[in-house]
């Protein structure tokens, strides 16, 4: 049974990280780790937070195709290495914690890739989400909710919606269709 490239993306307040840990408590799953220019933060762990590496390591493995995606924010390279969620899925099913962009870079590079996009019961839901972390601003939480108007448009491209509209059910419905999509018997 082959294992599966598992691309998991949705706008900021969804849930994602939260479903995620919760799904990765199975042995089944692997999270990728993403390579990244930018300065290590305290408490972050090379291999683990991410792969920091130079800008120029970044721009040759670019040039060698190293990376299923990758993108570029606030002068810092950000990307999914290849070799490594290659290696991971020989044994596990590796799941990708990406924006919509690299997403669909992801399927352009990795076809067989599985594009799950989570979803809010309603918009008002991601609103209070947003609001009941406390960590941004007004005008922080209003540019998140436009981007996250342009993520949810692209929700068609995506090969499954699961809506977060209960944590253990949301984490339930998940693994349920990765187990589906193996062919394991639930």
């Amino acid at each position: 049974m082959k294992n599966l490239l598992i691309v998991l993306s949705g706008p900021s307040g969804v849930g994602k990280g939260t479903v995620l840990k919760r799904l990765l408590t199975s042995e089944n799953y692997a999270l990728s780790v993403s390579c990244t220019t930018r300065k290590k933060r305290e408490g972050e762990v090379d291999g683990k937070s991410y792969f920091f590496i130079s800008k120029e390591e970044f721009l040759k493995s670019i040039e060698e195709d190293g990376f299923l995606e990758y993108s570029n924010h606030f002068e810092n390279y950000y990307g999914t290495p290849r070799k490594f969620v290659e290696k991971q899925l020989e044994t596990h099913d590796v799941v990708l914690e990406i924006d919509v962009n690299g997403a669909l870079q992801v399927k352009k590079s990795y076809p067989e890739a599985i594009l799950i996009m989570l979803l809010p019961p309603d918009a008002e839901a991601l609103r209070n989400r947003l609001k009941g972390r406390a960590t941004e601003s007004a005008e922080e939480i209003e540019r998140r909710i436009q981007r996250a108007e342009y993520e949810l448009s692209k929700k068609d491209l995506y090969d499954y919606a699961v809506v977060n509209d209960d944590l253990d059910g949301c984490v339930e419905r998940l693994d349920k269709l990765i187990k589906t999509l193996k062919g394991v018997e639930i």
